[in-house]
């Protein structure tokens, strides 16, 4: 165990006192903005003290690195959240172990993983991703694209489709985040006229959390002010 787990605990309940503090300052209902504790790259230990400090949400960036970390603690009752880039070949692998994934962008990605959801389980939860910035780097749908995607998922029967996913270029003014995060929300209430059954918006991290929570979302994904630093 490193040696900045023994605040893990402090730092987890100042990350859910600030959702808790934005949401009340947004009129939003206190149970409607949920934590998604990103714990790539840090020790299976690290994530105990977060689950006995209450924790149950885990994101992870690598798929084999989180399928380790499920199968390790598969004794917990956890919701583990997939939100990396998708590998095809990785497919089978994420509808197995985990139980959402906030990145997909492709229908190819979407069938394979369909395919792939053992009957056993319940639907893969999904949030499509969409690249607000048109951000060559980055992975995610052109806004235009969102909706012929939505269709296609929703009739894939290894999938329920909850909402959208975004991680938009960074901005320092909390206005210009608001703004980025109200387009996420706004394309989210188009959608819903066809699928009603959407209620997600995973949005928001450390630095922009309070404008996400603002603008509507209903996850915010945090890791460092949880966890400290990544382990490399």
């Amino acid at each position: 165990m490193n040696e900045t787990t023994p605040s893990l605990p402090i730092a987890l309940q100042q990350v859910t006192q600030q959702i808790t503090k934005f949401a009340q300052k947004y009129h939003r209902e206190s149970d409607s903005v949920s934590l998604l504790a990103v714990s790539k790259r840090k020790p299976v230990a690290a994530i105990q003290a977060a689950i006995q400090a209450g924790q149950r949400s885990f994101g992870e960036n690598y798929v084999d690195e989180g399928v380790e970390k499920i199968l390790t603690l598969a004794s917990e009752s956890l919701d583990w959240h997939f939100i990396g880039a998708i590998q095809s070949r990785k497919c089978q692998l994420i509808a197995t172990h985990f139980d959402w994934v906030h990145s997909v962008d492709r229908l190819k990605v979407a069938k394979r993983l369909s395919d792939s959801r053992p009957s056993d389980k319940s639907p893969l939860n999904i949030c499509l991703q969409v690249n607000l910035d048109n951000e060559d780097s980055k992975s995610g749908l052109l806004i235009d694209q969102v909706g012929e995607l939505a269709l296609a998922c929703s009739v894939l029967p290894g999938l329920r489709v909850r909402g959208l996913m975004a991680i938009p270029a960074p901005r320092v003014e909390f206005d210009e985040q608001r703004k980025v995060f109200a387009t996420l929300r706004n394309l989210l209430g188009t959608l819903q006229a066809d699928f009603p059954e959407l209620d997600t918006l995973s949005m928001g991290m450390s630095g922009d959390m309070e404008a996400a929570i603002c603008e509507g979302a209903t996850i915010v994904r945090v890791g460092t002010a949880i966890f400290g630093a990544r382990d490399h």
